[in-house]
């Protein structure tokens, strides 16, 4: 039987409730957890044994992710089985606020840094080369991965996010995020760029969070036929926005339990975050 999986991504605390899309106020991730204690809870009922973990964000107070760094840094230092990731921001007018962030980037368990195109910005757009200038040049000097969030169009789709991979993945690891989140994202993706990246010998990995029941199928079959990104997809669960069991379940419903379900599932994780 396959492993017990190892989260690449998940988030820790809790956001104000916010009218979304002309609604009124309020928390659809309600799995979010407020403190280390209660992550680590999760963890054990889950028997997730080691996490990268990053501060939860989706509404638009960017004050609010950056302020969670500091959470994420006390989990990373609570326990050795937790790794944590930094918030950024590409956005010009966070300028400040992601400076103070990877200024932290040295500090003990910090392995990543997460950034998004969601509230703001684009890899197009060069006000934001400055700060994606600064977030990658940050990450080379640390060997940290920089999580991408991907979904299907606008900033997050892969055509904008793939740019990064274009300009900075020569030198310092990119993970993509559920693997382009949507429909679009994934056939763009298996279908040949994903693989044409590796090729090139880009440092780019992803995880099958979000993805669409097809997807992970499709996608162990191309690595199965083109003997190559093995090493490259990693389990996560986004928790609290994605669902660990189904993650989970659907993940070694594509793979099995051979080597590429203990190399998706446990090893390539060792590999990047030791």
């Amino acid at each position: 039987m396959a492993t017990s999986a190892l989260d690449a991504h998940r988030h820790i605390g809790v956001l104000p409730a916010f009218p979304f899309y002309g609604g009124p106020p309020v928390n659809p991730d309600i799995s979010a957890r407020r403190t280390v204690a209660d992550l680590i809870a999760d963890l054990d009922a889950e028997g997730t044994e080691r996490a990268v973990v990053l501060p939860n964000y989706g509404v638009p107070m960017p004050e609010v992710s950056f302020g969670l760094n500091q959470l994420a840094l006390e989990a990373a230092d609570k326990t050795d089985r937790i790794r944590c990731g930094l918030w950024v921001s590409p956005r010009p007018q966070d300028a400040e606020m992601t400076a103070t962030a990877l200024a932290m980037a040295g500090e003990p368990g910090v392995v990543a840094l997460k950034t998004s195109f969601l509230l703001g910005g684009s890899a197009s757009d060069p006000a934001c080369t400055e700060s994606l200038d600064k977030i990658f040049a940050t990450a080379k000097a640390h060997d940290l991965v920089v999580h991408v969030h991907t979904s299907p169009g606008a900033a997050s789709d892969i055509d904008q996010v793939g740019l990064l991979v274009d300009e900075y993945a020569d030198d310092v690891k990119i993970h993509l995020v559920h693997f382009g989140g949507g429909m679009s994202g994934h056939i763009k993706l298996i279908n040949s760029r994903f693989f044409d990246w590796i090729e090139a010998g880009k440092k780019v990995y992803s995880d099958t969070s979000w993805a669409i029941g097809f997807a992970p199928r499709w996608l162990a079959a191309e690595i199965e036929k083109r003997q190559i990104g093995y090493d490259r997809i990693l389990f996560a669960s986004d928790e609290p926005w994605g669902d660990h069991a189904g993650e989970l379940a659907r993940l070694r419903a594509a793979v099995g339990d051979g080597e590429l379900a203990r190399m998706m599932l446990h090893d390539n994780f060792t590999a990047l975050y030791h």
